[in-house]
């Protein structure tokens, strides 16, 4: 996923879209011209045609970039016709417009993204000279950060636990000189995190937190990622339709993990800590139960009335751990609900702040790294649907209405001493192939908030 060096023989690639492409023929050689209309091609956005030269090479390309109507339905318009070119290495002619080329040649490399741990990966891999006038450098390492996160996401279970997760912050931490502490198993009890302890306790690998820190100076980020690594439901058991997919349950810890990679890469001037808890919610003698009463980190009383809402019990106690280091800013990631697909599908990341200008900077940086974002409320009202009878809180309300906001709700009760406290409810997964996206695991609002943070940050 980086790009070609650069390469006096890399083809020519010419961008034109259907509004302009009736002018832009006529301008052609009318050899050419006529090879290009016998191929069909007129512009359309994804498609693409090359033309051959006297040695039966490739003597140009052209990509189909579509009308803004067709662009503005999608992302990444470039990467549909790459994926459709022969392969080779490929240079912008012509027609690529300057204020979208950086996000077009995010694209292009995301779209060369391929899951080959089992299985050798095939088919062809057209790769880009770095457009003109784009820090490449930048670019690569934003497709660096998300590569580490579709592989973290795309591992079965069984090569992806608790431990296998560990593996994976050690040598992301390694790599930038980050400093790791992981408390396992018991331990988690010693060191007051008893809710990320219940949570996993009943699995074969141990539950454990792992905490990396990184950067001596600037403002204080932390990051948490929920580390589900598999998910049964405990012993409130998932039927098989929704036990499926839950080996990417764990997508806001490889999300934030994938991040960290870019923070660290980019070298962003500031004090980076990340904690995942991560855990396997199992069915064994000693699980936690419905209607169990736990107590938090933070003293808060939570009543179990599902054991499949898991996931917000061990982000409790890692926001609280967070919370007590006062950083300037909190975010959490999460594959927490399904309310949240119902309210706006797989694509958008639902995100929740109380800072309107926290909220303005991230969308607006969302609409440059073509990342769509969507601000929901931490509605006030709602707060009594967390708030049972017997327990300070509840996991799981009844009723199911407003399901994402009463589990945002419930998290910002564990953040009380930082002054920001962001939260994203992520789904973690691209059920379709699209152009930049092929079908697995994929990072959500992660590019956004790190284009977000300068802003937000005052870096």
């Amino acid at each position: 996923m980086h790009f070609a060096p650069p390469d006096p023989a890399a083809i020519p690639l010419d961008i034109v879209g259907e509004d302009g492409f009736a002018d832009w023929l006529a301008a052609q050689p009318e050899a050419q011209a006529a090879w290009i209309r016998a191929q069909g091609f007129k512009g359309a956005l994804g498609s693409a045609v090359t033309l051959p030269d006297p040695q039966g090479g490739i003597l140009r390309a052209i990509a189909g970039y579509g009308k803004p109507s067709s662009r503005a339905r999608g992302r990444f318009a470039l990467a549909g016709a790459a994926a459709k070119l022969p392969e080779g290495v490929y240079r912008i002619a012509s027609g690529l417009p300057p204020e979208t080329a950086e996000t077009e040649a995010l694209g292009w490399l995301l779209g060369l993204y391929r899951f080959d741990r089992y299985k050798a990966a095939t088919g062809a891999r057209a790769r880009l000279v770095a457009p003109e006038g784009i820090d490449a450098g930048r670019v690569e390492t934003l497709a660096e950060g998300e590569a580490l996160t579709r592989d973290l996401i795309n591992t079965p279970a069984a090569d992806m636990g608790p431990d296998d997760l560990e593996d994976a912050a050690r040598a992301l931490a390694a790599r930038f000189g980050a400093t790791i502490q992981v408390t396992t198993g018991d331990d988690l009890l010693s060191a007051n995190l008893p809710m990320i302890h219940v949570v996993g306790r009943a699995a074969d690998r141990a539950p454990r937190l792992i905490d990396m820190t990184w950067g001596a100076t600037g403002p204080a980020l932390t990051l948490v990622g929920k580390g589900v690594c598999f998910d049964t439901g405990g012993l409130n058991l998932k039927p098989a339709s929704s036990m499926g997919l839950m080996k990417k349950d764990m997508g806001g810890a490889a999300t934030v993990l994938g991040l960290a990679r870019i923070i660290m890469g980019l070298g962003l001037p500031l004090r980076l800590r990340v904690l995942i808890p991560a855990v396997e919610n199992s069915v064994a003698g000693n699980a936690f139960r419905p209607q169990d009463i736990l107590t938090s980190r933070k003293g808060l009383t939570v009543e179990i009335n599902n054991t499949d809402a898991e996931g917000r019990l061990i982000l409790a106690d890692a926001l609280a751990l967070a919370d007590e280091g006062r950083p300037d800013l909190i975010v959490s990631m999460a594959t927490l609900t399904g309310a949240a697909r119902v309210a706006v599908g797989p694509d958008l990341a639902p995100f929740y702040t109380d800072h309107d200008d926290d909220a303005s900077a991230l969308s607006a940086a969302a609409a440059r790294m073509a990342d769509p974002v969507w601000r929901m409320p931490f509605h006030a009202p709602y707060e009594t649907m967390i708030e049972p009878a017997i327990a300070d809180l509840d996991n799981a309300p009844s009723g199911g209405f407003a399901g994402s906001i009463t589990a945002a709700l419930f998290l910002r009760r564990f953040v009380t001493e930082t002054p920001r406290y962001m939260h994203f409810d992520i789904y973690g997964w691209q059920p379709g192939a699209a152009p930049g996206r092929p079908k697995g695991g994929v990072q959500q609002g992660a590019r956004a908030l790190f284009a977000a943070l300068p802003q937000m940050l005052g870096l």
